[in-house]
């Protein structure tokens, strides 16, 4: 092809190969002096132990030299390169003038140098301790919805097991034992993943933030399987005992959350955070913060009947919660013993989680009544994907199946119908 290429240009040759000779296939003979640099080590003639390589300039055009040394030390041979001559203004007299301060061990050699460095990154690594990085984390991200639930993770499972550790002296033996605590303590698999989770985390932390140069490659950390399938749910005569339990409860207020939860199927931090203005009473819709919401983006789900009785019985204060703490500046968040006294009252089973297993209560009643699509189903979840939705897909199926057992049955009573009235006729004429 380059052949083809030199015939087509080939009235062109006399005109461009003064530019470009070697395109035309002849090289020209004649060296351009110091086109390239000399790689060969030279010595420096009056200097001992001194020599120099010349390189390219990083200013792209010309050669510089570039000094080294060589020289013993305690019987061991060293050769290190001392600068440039112009980007460390180096000369041979220089370069001359180290070699001796070396020689006689005044200055350290550019190993035990980059030997010392190591061993301060080291020691500096070293005053980080796990206890350090959880407060240096905890710091930067104070605005983080999930930092409380970190710091009961941290301050019940991972300080204990290894807060006053740094990350260079922690092992794969570490991991494996917090993680069999957790489970010979009983925890969930999802309780135990998102500890596991969070130790990761603190330790991407420190690698980002600079405060270990690296993680050590044997620190593996196993991850349990979570069956994010199974889902909590209660039937219709639970939920019915459980309303009964909250109309005795005193704090009226905190036991309308948890009808709330039953009647929107709200997450849990949906609910804590709600605010009045969110509430749209006119036009019946209820707006779910973005900032406070699991995926970061706002929502708007509907204010059915349930919910708006809920919702207006409620006192209203001078706090934007509907739901507000002792002050009124922050939500509500101390009502364990509320939620596991009417779990008791209302008979519901022991590993039941009430805020989160009445959203998926909600949810599986919506998708077995075969009244609502899986698309709305997913929107009133405010599901972000579809696939999130399925686990209730199988209700939903048994739903249409039973549906369409009714269409079959009253096809099969029409037929009957049909096949009577056709034999009524024939009865009659026979009688005639």
């Amino acid at each position: 092809m380059w052949g083809r290429l030199q015939r087509l240009f080939k009235p062109l040759q006399g005109v461009t190969k003064h530019f470009a000779p070697q395109i035309w296939g002849k090289s020209s003979s004649k060296k351009v002096k110091g086109d390239m640099a000399s790689r060969k080590r030279q010595p420096v003639v009056g200097y001992a132990g001194v020599h120099f390589v010349e390189v390219p300039r990083a200013a792209g055009y010309g050669v510089e030299k570039v000094y080294y040394i060589r020289y013993r030390k305690q019987g061991k041979l060293i050769e290190e390169k001392v600068g440039g001559q112009y980007r460390d203004n180096m000369t041979a007299a220089k370069a001359a003038s180290i070699r001796g301060v070396r020689m006689e061990g005044k200055e350290a050699t550019n190993e035990e140098k980059r030997t010392a460095v190591r061993a301060t990154k080291a020691a500096e690594e070293a005053r980080y301790s796990f206890n350090r990085l959880w407060g240096l984390f905890e710091e930067a991200k104070s605005t983080n919805r999930t930092i409380k639930d970190d710091r009961i993770r941290y301050n019940l499972h991972i300080a204990p097991a290894f807060g006053g550790k740094t990350i260079p002296d922690l092992t794969v033996l570490d991991m494996d034992k917090l993680r069999s605590k957790l489970e010979k303590d009983g925890k969930a698999p999802q309780t135990v993943k998102h500890v596991l989770t969070l130790v990761k985390r603190l330790l991407n932390f420190a690698l980002q933030k600079g405060y270990v140069e690296y993680l050590p490659g044997r620190l593996h950390i196993s991850m349990p399987t979570v069956d994010n399938s199974v889902t909590e749910s209660i039937t219709q005569e639970q939920a019915k005992k459980l309303l009964q339990a909250l109309d005795e409860e005193q704090d009226q207020n905190i036991a309308s959350l948890v009808r709330l939860a039953l009647f929107t199927g709200m997450r849990r931090g949906a609910l804590l955070n709600l605010q009045w203005e969110a509430l749209d009473f006119e036009r019946g819709f209820i707006t779910l913060r973005g900032d406070v919401a699991k995926k970061q983006k706002t929502e708007i789900i509907p204010m059915n009947i349930q919910s708006r009785a809920v919702l207006e019985r409620l006192d209203r204060t001078t706090s934007p919660y509907v739901f507000p703490g002792k002050n009124g500046d922050t939500p509500r968040n101390n009502f364990r013993a509320l939620l596991k006294r009417v779990k008791k009252k209302a008979e519901l089973p022991e590993n039941f989680r009430p805020l989160h297993g009445l959203r998926h209560s909600f949810a599986s009643w919506l998708a077995s009544s075969g009244q609502v699509s899986m698309y709305e189903l997913q929107k009133l979840l405010t599901h972000s994907t579809p696939q999130m939705t399925q686990r209730y897909a199988h209700l939903h199926d048994d739903a249409l199946r039973k549906a369409s057992s009714v269409a079959g049955a009253l096809f099969s009573q029409a037929r009957e119908r049909e096949e009577l009235s056709e034999e009524q006729p024939q009865n009659g004429t026979a009688k005639n």
